[in-house]
């Protein structure tokens, strides 16, 4: 009998160590917890002052993202935890980084594709040949960036604006700094009142926490937030026109093929978002299929039209650097999260703490640190118990908070990539004060309809659909 009664007990411990076993070890106070801490402390000083030391971001991001999960392999390894755990973390990463990294390097193929085939030539000289100035240019792109984000999203809306600018004007700082921010926060701006705008208004709306009408709520304070920092850069901006001569300025005219690339363009925006929503798979396989078409049409232009384009040389122009600064920058957050520092910094919600207001407002200032995509992630998965009204909150501060500082956020790194050695951080840091104007006003537009005036219904019970 006691032979049975010891193997029982013997069975429970092993189950029980079984299940500790497939479960997450919180390690914040341990040694690795706080080491992986550090790592990332200290590779972020130095992916800030890429300028002073002339080292790219990539670099010291790539390689805090890797090494950070090594030193917690071979932490969970020294102490016999489940490894399978590490392995199915680093699995699921994988594809959450892979899904953003193959959709950027769609959208920046497209990009360079439409700039060997000279459409932003010709844009560029559709602007200012008709006299514009500097100033006027700069809302021009602005007001653009704000109201395309909400449908082609805030990252490949501020790669083309960007380019845009750097093709009127390659050298004037004057211009393309403040008109670099002005891109960066509307494309932000923008993207927080639509459901697919940013990979944070998505994540909120997949995981049912909003109605799709109800983002539309987050407009006025989007847009009045981007107009108060626009005016206020710009008046940095100088009131002289970029120079033109009617008479040696040609009017550039588009390769072959380039209106279709324009079009497929914008199918396979379309392509990203409806596969996404209609079938529920990763956007990336909606953009994948749209650079199938365009490797496709570019075989045609070839074979049937002679034309010199080759999209394998847009490939070559792409900012990899981009690419391997969102792998290692996400890596380096998913750590953090898996060592467990994201959970417990998400009990500040507790009504005890900060409360669940302020601490949707401090989101936006951790989002433009960390990148607001795992910061989202994280409160999801803490999943407080917070109203349609603090959803929204936190939805808006953390997009637009990532205009906060030039890489808090997709749309910023992007721009730091095509304007290399002219937006950077230091650059973005000097016009921070206007970012942070507009934020605080987007914050109190938010509490002026939700807390004052009590908008917390859904539009489609206005409109009946």
């Amino acid at each position: 009998m006691k032979k049975i009664l010891g193997l029982l007990f013997l069975g429970s411990i092993t189950l029980f160590a079984n299940e500790i076993g497939h479960s997450r070890v919180d390690l914040t106070m341990t040694w690795v917890g706080f080491a992986v801490l550090i790592i990332f402390v200290v590779g972020y000083y130095f992916i800030a002052a890429e300028d002073r030391y002339e080292l790219d971001k990539s670099h010291p991001a790539l390689f805090i993202g890797t090494f950070s999960f090594v030193l917690v392999g071979g932490y969970y390894y020294a102490h016999g935890y489940n490894l399978g755990i590490l392995d199915k973390e680093l699995i699921s990463l994988t594809l959450e980084i892979s899904e953003i990294f193959f959709f950027l390097f769609v959208a920046m193929t497209y990009i360079e594709s439409l700039i060997t085939m000279g459409v932003f030539d010709r844009l560029k000289y559709n602007l200012v040949s008709k006299g514009y100035t500097y100033r006027k240019l700069f809302w021009v792109t602005g007001l653009l960036a704000f109201f395309i984000s909400p449908v082609a999203d805030n990252l490949t809306t501020a790669l083309i604006l960007s380019t845009v600018l750097i093709t009127i004007d390659k050298n004037k700082k004057d211009f393309l700094i403040p008109g670099a921010i002005n891109i960066v926060v509307a494309a932000n701006a923008g993207g927080a009142w639509s459901p697919f705008g940013d990979i944070t208004t998505l994540m909120t709306w997949t995981s049912g926490k909003a109605q799709f009408s109800d983002f539309f709520y987050v407009f006025p304070a989007a847009v009045l937030g981007y107009f108060c920092t626009a005016y206020l850069l710009s008046r940095f901006v100088p009131k002289t026109a970029p120079h033109f001569d009617v008479k040696t300025e040609k009017k550039p005219m588009p390769m072959k093929g380039a209106k279709v690339v324009i079009i497929m363009g914008v199918i396979t925006i379309v392509s990203a978002v409806l596969v996404h929503q209609l079938l529920g798979m990763p956007a990336m396989w909606g953009m994948m299929f749209g650079l199938a078409l365009l490797k496709l049409y570019a075989y045609r232009l070839k074979k049937v039209h002679n034309s010199e384009f080759d999209i394998f040389k847009s490939m070559e122009n792409i900012e990899y650097n981009t690419l391997l600064f969102f792998f290692g920058i996400l890596a380096a957050v998913g750590c953090l999260f898996f060592v467990g520092w994201l959970t417990l910094a998400a009990g500040v919600y507790n009504p005890d703490v900060l409360g669940p207001t302020i601490s949707n407002v401090l989101v936006g200032f951790v989002s433009s640190i960390i990148d607001n995509v795992p910061v989202m992630s994280a409160v999801l998965q803490a999943d407080p118990k917070m109203g349609l009204d603090q959803w929204m909150l936190v939805t808006l501060t953390a997009g637009v908070g990532g205009s906060l500082i030039s890489f808090g956020s997709a749309a910023g790194v992007g721009v730091m990539g095509k304007l290399k050695g002219i937006y950077t951080f230091a650059s973005h840091m000097k016009y921070a004060w206007t970012v942070l104007i507009g934020y605080l006003v987007s914050v109190g537009v938010w509490y002026l309809q939700y807390e004052v005036f009590g908008v917390e219904h859904n539009l489609s019970k206005v409109l009946g659909f």
